[in-house]
């Protein structure tokens, strides 16, 4: 496909994309000597280079955060039916017991993170502003935790023990979709899995628990990549890696160099590379759209977060309980990456880092490209909380946009190939035959066409709204 004229490349190499896909092919399975594979970085076409704030927390070691309050568990923290309570007020319940079912198929249980006293299940308002029915526990204080069976040797597992394995910790997709982790790994025809690709881009500026994760426990990353291989007799695994942390690149490929089903994939830094649809054209090849599952095309994706609770459910018989979060921003005294029970109040992460160094102007859940800005911190964290972003300036609200000058330049770093102005004329004007007719269903929301826009127009939003209003006409048919 063409999009103004402009053919579609590979950036770092003068290859077509008909003639990359077999450099792609070899960059998995290159033999390795323990040093680092040198070649080029493929990436996809559009994409912009935000100022990415990292420096603020980046070096920060995770640091483990114990609740001091209430803590709230949304029983909505996938995509999916929501969860089912299996307590009631007054019960007494520990951390590592399960407080609510899956139910059905597509969703996901909870965990109790910590010990204590069902206070209260109501309804509980979280990130997006939205009333959640929620179980309140109030913390005793004493962290006890349920004894955890001893699982079986991995080599002794079977596919089916894995996957419910999977099913059972409760564990959904942490890199911000939540979507329930066994439903993605049972795949019909797991044989034509050829790649499971970690999601280690961590393209989102500011955000950097990802980053900690693999340097201070990559040893976890690559033994949950091993868990889902055991899924999937014919893929090979690739840990994708933007080459702006170069750290990690080495430490994983001294990790894998004895692997011959795993190899480390050095991607070109740009936003946003860490994006499923543009991450496996970076590292296969292969394209997929709206209407497409990444198993359609061979290839299996999971966030670093993700995998490494993969690895401990399998391997040590534990329940998804907690995740990092980075706390960050300007307005953070003490900007930090903290393991953090999940159902933690967001209040006191904000003290944990030492509280505010000046008073916020914005708040965000996420981060800056694509989190949820908060009017509230009396929310809780849940198992897609990545990040709380602290901005002492709120640069989008002091926009004032103006007539679109007909540049072109949202095309241009659209990563999904469509022409955001257009979009978004159709969504401002309610015309949404003509939206869908022109792919609006393909925008994967990422903001970069907002970002670039000199006329500051508030490209993504609009988009964003009609895409929710297709999908809601969708499901009532």
């Amino acid at each position: 496909m063409e999009l103004l004229g402009i053919a579609v490349v590979c950036e770092g190499t003068s290859q077509a994309v008909s003639e990359a896909e077999p450099l792609r092919q070899k960059r998995p399975g290159a033999k390795r000597s323990g040093m680092e594979i040198s070649m080029a970085k493929f990436t996809f076409r559009g994409g912009v280079h935000p100022y990415d704030g990292k420096e603020l927390s980046k070096n920060k070691p995770m640091k483990a955060v114990l609740p001091k309050g209430d803590l709230v568990y949304p029983l909505s923290q996938h995509i999916g039916a929501p969860a089912q309570p299996i307590v009631k007020k007054g019960d007494p319940v520990l951390a590592g017991q399960k407080i609510a079912e899956a139910n059905g198929f597509v969703s996901a249980p909870v965990y109790a993170t910590v010990s204590g006293t069902v206070k209260a299940i109501e309804p509980r308002r979280v990130v997006t502003g939205d009333m959640v029915m929620s179980i309140v526990v109030e913390n005793d204080l004493l962290y006890e935790e349920v004894a955890y069976p001893t699982p079986k040797p991995l080599e002794k597992m079977s596919r089916e023990e894995i996957l419910t394995a999977v099913r059972e910790a409760g564990i959904v997709g942490m890199g911000g979709a939540g979507f329930p982790t066994h439903v993605k790994l049972s795949v019909k025809e797991p044989e034509k899995i050829s790649y499971v690709i970690a999601n280690c881009a961590e393209c989102e500026p500011y955000l950097t628990s990802d980053y900690r994760r693999m340097i201070e426990e990559p040893e976890k990353l690559v033994g949950g990549l091993k868990v889902i291989l055991q899924l999937f007799p014919n893929a090979r695994g690739v840990l994708a890696v933007e080459d702006n942390k170069p750290d990690c690149i080495r430490t994983l490929n001294r990790l894998v160099q004895d692997e011959e089903r795993i190899s480390v994939a050095s991607l070109k830094t740009k936003y946003p590379q860490g994006s499923e649809r543009q991450l496996i054209y970076a590292v296969t090849g292969r394209a997929i759209h709206s209407a497409m599952l990444p198993a359609d095309v061979g290839c299996i994706v999971d966030n670093v977060d993700t995998v490494v609770a993969v690895n401990q459910a399998v391997r040590e018989g534990k329940p998804l309980m907690n995740r990092i979060v980075t706390v960050t921003g300007e307005a953070v005294k003490e900007p930090q990456n903290f393991i953090v029970r999940i159902g933690t109040n967001y209040h006191e992460l904000i003290e944990e880092a030492g509280g505010f160094l000046v008073e916020p102007e914005k708040i965000v859940s996420g981060g800056p490209m694509m989190g949820f800005a908060l009017f509230d911190l009396d929310v809780p964290t849940t198992k897609t909380a990545s990040a709380l972003l602290c901005l002492t300036k709120d640069e989008v609200s002091a926009l004032e946009p103006s007539a679109c000058i007909n540049c072109g330049r949202c095309a241009q770093v659209c990563p999904g190939r469509v022409i955001p102005k257009l979009l978004a004329e159709y969504a401002e004007h309610h015309d949404l035959e003509q939206f869908v007719a022109h792919d609006g269903m393909e925008c994967c929301e990422c903001g970069c066409c907002s970002y670039i826009c000199p006329a500051k127009r508030p490209l993504t939003q609009a988009i964003k709204s009609a895409r929710k209003i297709v999908l809601a006409e969708r499901k009532k048919k």
